[in-house]
C-alpha cells in the first residue's frame, strides 16, 4: 500500500551547473593479452582529464562490464568526487554507453573520448575557441590528422569552394602528428608529406581550424544527440554506429566538422609506455572556464542534398579533387602524389 504523498512529487530536479561533459566508455574484459595494460593506460586517460578540466565539466564513465579491479577503481573516483558518475553495464558496446551517458543530461559541449585517450594542457579552451570562431561547427576535434577533410566534410568544402579562406596550410605541428600515427601502428614508410600540410579554414579575425576531425576524441554540440533516433545499435564498436550516431545528426543540421589546428591530445593505444608518466608531470590546470557562444545550427533538406550528395559525389571524381587540391594551395611538388592519398 502507498500511504502519504511522495514529497518530490511533481518538483523540478535542481540546476546542475556544468557547461561542459565528457563521457568514456569502457570496456576492460580481463588483464590478460590485449587487454594486459589495459587499467594502467584507463588511469592514465582519468588522470590527464582530471588534471586538464575546468570545474564546470562533468564527467560521466560508462563501464560496459569491466572486470571487478576496473569497477572499484571507478567507483573510487567517484566517491572522491574526482568523477561525477559512473554508469555500470554489461557489454552494450561504444554507442549505447554513449547513450546512456547523455540520457537525463544537458551540456551545451559533449566531448566523447576512448579510454585510451591522452589529454593535454588547454584542450578544453582551444576546443572552444574553435566553436567561437566559427559558427557552423559541430563537432571539433584535438588532434591533427592527414587528409581529415575526405570524410563528411562536403558541406565545408562546397561554402569555401571559392574561398581563399580555405587552404593547404603547414603543419604546426609535425612531431605531435609522427605520435599519433605510430600510436595507430603506423611504421615510418608512410608519405612523409603528410607531416607538412593540411586543409584549413580562416575566419576573419585569422583565426585557423583544420577541416574534418577523427573519432576517438572529439566535442559535439548537445545538438548532436537531440534526435529522436532511437534505432538499436547492435555494432559493439565500428564506424558506421559512429557515422549513425554521432555524425551523420550534425550533418543534417549543417554543422562542420573540424579540428584544432595544433595537437590537444594523444592516442594512447593499448600498450602502456614511459612516456605517459613523463606526460603527466606537464600538465597544468586551467586558468579560466571558455565560454561557449553557440548560435543554433541549420540547414533545409536541398541545402543537404547539394552539398553532401551532389557536391560529395563531385569530389570523388578523380580530374576534379586534382584540379581541387591545386587551387586550394597543395604545394607543387606534392601535386605528383597520387590524388586519392590526398
Amino acid at each position: 500500500m502507498r500511504k502519504g504523498k511522495n514529497p518530490y512529487n511533481n518538483r523540478f530536479k535542481d540546476k546542475i551547473d556544468f557547461t561542459h561533459q565528457v563521457i568514456i566508455p569502457v570496456y576492460l574484459p580481463n588483464e590478460e593479452d590485449y587487454f594486459k595494460d589495459g587499467l594502467k593506460v584507463l588511469k592514465t586517460c582519468l588522470t590527464s582529464l582530471i588534471k586538464t578540466t575546468h570545474s564546470k565539466t562533468f564527467i560521466t564513465v560508462v563501464n560496459n562490464g569491466s572486470y571487478d579491479s576496473v569497477s572499484d577503481y571507478l567507483n573510487k573516483l567517484f566517491y572522491q568526487g574526482r568523477i561525477h558518475e559512473v554508469i555500470h553495464t554489461s557489454n552494450i558496446g561504444k554507442i549505447n554507453a554513449v547513450s546512456k551517458g547523455i540520457k537525463g543530461h544537458y551540456f551545451k559541449l559533449v566531448t566523447v573520448a576512448d579510454a585510451d585517450t591522452f589529454f593535454l594542457s588547454k584542450w578544453q579552451n582551444q576546443v572552444v575557441k574553435v566553436f567561437n570562431a566559427f559558427p557552423k561547427a559541430g563537432v571539433v576535434g584535438m588532434v591533427p590528422q592527414f587528409k581529415l577533410y575526405a570524410y563528411l566534410c562536403s558541406n565545408v568544402l562546397f561554402d569555401y569552394a571559392l574561398s581563399k579562406k580555405m587552404r593547404f596550410t603547414n603543419v604546426v605541428n609535425p612531431e605531435d602528428m609522427k605520435h599519433f600515427y605510430k600510436s595507430i601502428g603506423w611504421d615510418d614508410s608512410y608519405n612523409q608529406d603528410f607531416l607538412k600540410v593540411n586543409l584549413s579554414i580562416e575566419n576573419k579575425n585569422g583565426f585557423k581550424a583544420l577541416v574534418g576531425s577523427g573519432h576517438f576524441v572529439a566535442t559535439y554540440r548537445y545538438e548532436a544527440f537531440n534526435t529522436n533516433n532511437n534505432n538499436e545499435v547492435k555494432e559493439l564498436l565500428g564506424s558506421k554506429s559512429d557515422r549513425d550516431f554521432l555524425d551523420y545528426p550534425i550533418l543534417k543540421k549543417g554543422g562542420y566538422r573540424l579540428t584544432t589546428e595544433d595537437n590537444y591530445a594523444y592516442h594512447m593505444g593499448n600498450v602502456y609506455e614511459s612516456w605517459m608518466d613523463d606526460q603527466l608531470k606537464q600538465l597544468t590546470e586551467p586558468k579560466e572556464i571558455p565560454v561557449a557562444n553557440l548560435k543554433k545550427l541549420s540547414s533545409t533538406k536541398l541545402s543537404h542534398c547539394i552539398k553532401n550528395h551532389v557536391f560529395r559525389k563531385l569530389t570523388q571524381n578523380k580530374a576534379f579533387i586534382n584540379w581541387f587540391i591545386r587551387i586550394k594551395g597543395l604545394p607543387k611538388e606534392m601535386t605528383k602524389t597520387p590524388w586519392h592519398e590526398w
